[in-house]
């Protein structure tokens, strides 16, 4: 007798501990339950909320860890009177529900508050079977066997459904009340307690904002980092900054643009990741008109001359330096598409000869189309495509010498991006959106590590002429939004054709500013140049920047750059160079400026047509093999329609171009 009493005394500690220790996995899943049910808050880097996101039900939960009394009080008086009496059921209501199952099939609402907390997170809210009712009793008693009834309150509070996606008592107040739960009275909590029994009763509430708006820029991007999750934008710096948008476009100068995007970045030092600062895609997040309601920042669009800094800075790697000399003249190249092109500046002018400091400086389209060609567009695509990681939006062949003219599509985020390079000695860095996480601008590949894309002795030698605001007055003017209280910095403008896309890119070595304006329908605006149309914004947004915490006043770094005096000026290149042939590697080219290889004429009795050499150059002209002169300029007089060879030579070098002379009808 007394061997089965120890047996049976075995078994009972056993069974026991087992069901002791069951009931301590149970209460400790419903813990983790709860855990998961938590929505993800998105704070910015100042702490400030910015976002809140629905949790895998859909619905959004914030926790609330100090429940007001009042509340509680309202709440045990509702729904459990016998909740600190009770372990977790109540027999009398069980057997009032098991007296009336056979008559509707189902149980009635007889849950106390813990097994109400176990339904809501094993999400058995509208399963009211036996079984079901058998396992939340399980759950509810191990529930009150490892946890105080204070954090069983908390539980229920944090994850009952109130209507509205709003589950929890801190969403709920925001959600009714736009409150905090602290700050609501007896009445408030009487209505969110009759929300309770059943929401669905109740019409849509005038439901805040989940998300604030410069949550619509970053909604593209992911958002998977802890609890909370913290990113790098400063949520008050880009609301300063769509309300500047908000401002300029209202401008009368202005109005012919009806939208904007404005991106920042700033810059890490050393081996840190550059950090996305601040995004503005819309000027109006909440509007439907005028295309408001798409991210211009991560829009494809021709990014006109601030293609240009890219091509010098290739052009540099080659050996052409800032003193170098182009031929800035009217020229015809020829195209693959079969069509000539006749490359502009934006003033209509031709310069003769110029420095490549002075045509980026002034962002002269014609010589930039010749370094264009002295970089070569192979090199320049795989640059673009295997140096940078870009991706375009179409193959690179399609855009030719038209990338000198800013033809080539690109969006804002992504050129921003890429112009970090210049500040950063040549390194491309990821773009951090949070600490633990980085985005991919949409026409860039990924790059986990910083990746050293050219030499920063090149990179130095375009911030040296994009920060030179004297050189640029021919055509940016002595005042003016490029000129800002600082000397540290650097800037780029561009305009697409026909006034179609207004940009301004600018930098100082601790952060980069981009700037686009322009009509997402894609209608023109009124002659909105770079300088005059993005670059207003820019500038107010560079003056903001420049007197906030994130400017360390960073000097521009030059330790690669030599001077060099030239004409009575002083020029810049690098330690080393062969001056002369760096200055006439790009004249050398060409021999013959006019006419152009290709040109059609129609025949007049004594017509005359100009032979002209490229700088001035002496040479020997010869027209089908015979000698027609030496000189930097003659007159020649065709004796009849036909076609014509015409050649130029010098010691050096020769020259031959073919054109027409048609009959007249």
């Amino acid at each position: 007798m007394k061997k089965y009493r120890n047996i049976f005394i075995i078994g009972l500690a056993l069974a026991t501990i087992g069901a002791y220790t069951a009931s301590k996995f149970a209460a400790s899943y419903l813990l983790k339950q709860f855990k998961m049910q938590e929505s993800v808050i998105v704070l910015d880097r100042n702490g400030i909320e910015i976002a809140i996101l629905p949790n895998p039900k859909g619905h959004y939960m914030r926790p609330l860890h100090t429940l007001p009394q009042e509340f509680i009080d309202l709440l045990l008086k509702k729904e459990d009177k016998y909740f600190y009496y009770h372990p977790g059921i109540n027999a009398g209501s069980i057997a009032r529900s098991l007296l009336g199952y056979p008559f509707r099939g189902r149980f009635p609402g007889s849950s106390t508050l813990t097994q109400q907390v176990v339904k809501n997170l094993l999400g058995n809210e509208n399963e009211r079977t036996v079984y079901n009712k058998v396992v939340e009793a399980v759950y509810a008693f191990s529930l009150e066997l490892h946890t105080t009834k204070e954090n069983i309150l908390a539980l229920y509070a944090n994850t009952a459904y109130f209507g509205n996606r709003a589950e929890g008592l801190a969403e709920a107040a925001r959600v009714y009340f736009d409150a905090s739960p602290e700050s609501l009275g007896p009445a408030e909590y009487t209505k969110l307690l009759a929300h309770i029994s059943n929401p669905s009763r109740y019409p849509p509430a005038d439901i805040y904002p989940r998300t604030r708006e410069n949550m619509f820029e970053l909604n593209q991007f992911p958002h998977t980092c802890g609890r909370p999750c913290v990113l790098g934008i400063d949520a008050a710096l880009t609301e300063k900054l769509r309300a500047l948008l908000q401002t300029n476009l209202a401008r009368e100068s202005l109005t012919s643009a009806r939208n904007g995007a404005i991106a920042v970045i700033r810059l890490g030092k050393n081996t840190e990741h550059n950090q996305l600062l601040a995004l503005v895609g819309s000027p109006y997040t909440q509007s439907t008109q005028h295309g408001y309601q798409i991210n211009m920042a991560l829009q494809p669009r021709p990014i006109g001359s601030t293609a240009k800094p890219f091509i010098y800075a290739k052009a540099f790697e080659k050996g052409a330096r800032p003193y170098t000399q182009v031929d800035d003249r009217e020229y015809k190249y020829k195209i693959g598409t079969g069509f000539d092109l006749y490359p502009r500046n934006y003033d209509g002018k031709y310069r003769g000869i110029v420095t490549l400091h002075q045509s980026l400086a002034n962002s002269l389209n014609v010589p930039s189309v010749r370094v264009l060609e002295y970089v070569s567009l192979e090199n320049f695509y795989a640059f673009l495509e295997d140096g940078l990681g870009f991706k375009p939006l179409r193959p690179l062949s399609s855009y030719e010498l038209g990338i000198a003219l800013g033809a080539l599509d690109m969006d804002l985020l992504t050129l921003t991006h890429y112009f970090s390079i210049f500040p950063s000695q040549g390194i491309l860095k990821p773009l951090d959106i949070s600490a633990s996480v980085s985005i991919t601008p949409p026409m860039a590949s990924h790059f986990p590590e910083n990746r050293q894309i050219i030499d920063p002795a090149y990179t130095e030698l375009v911030t040296k002429i994009l920060s030179d605001r004297l050189a640029s007055v021919e055509q940016f003017g002595a005042a003016g939004s490029l000129h800002l209280s600082a000397a540290n910095y650097a800037v780029k403008t561009g305009t697409s054709h026909d006034y179609h896309d207004s940009w301004t890119i600018g930098y100082t070595p601790d952060f980069v500013v981009g700037v686009w304006l322009g009509n997402s329908d894609n209608k023109p605006m009124q002659k909105l140049s770079g300088q005059m149309g993005a670059g207003t914004i820019w500038h107010d947004v560079m003056e903001i920047l420049l007197h906030s915490e994130y400017n360390l006043r960073t000097p521009l770094q030059f330790a690669h750059i030599q001077t060099y005096p030239m004409d009575g000026s002083i020029e810049f290149g690098l330690a080393g160079d062969t001056i002369e042939k760096a200055r006439n590697l790009l004249i050398a080219q060409e021999l013959i400026a006019e006419p152009h290889d290709g040109d059609m004429f129609g025949f007049e009795p004594h017509m005359i047509i100009p032979l002209e050499t490229t700088g001035g150059q002496q040479a020997s002209w010869f027209i089908n093999s015979s000698p027609a002169g030496e000189s930097s300029r003659i007159s020649w007089r065709p004796a009849a329609a036909g076609t014509y060879e015409i050649r130029a030579q010098t010691e050096e070098k020769k020259q031959t171009i073919k054109i027409v002379i048609n009959p007249l009808e």
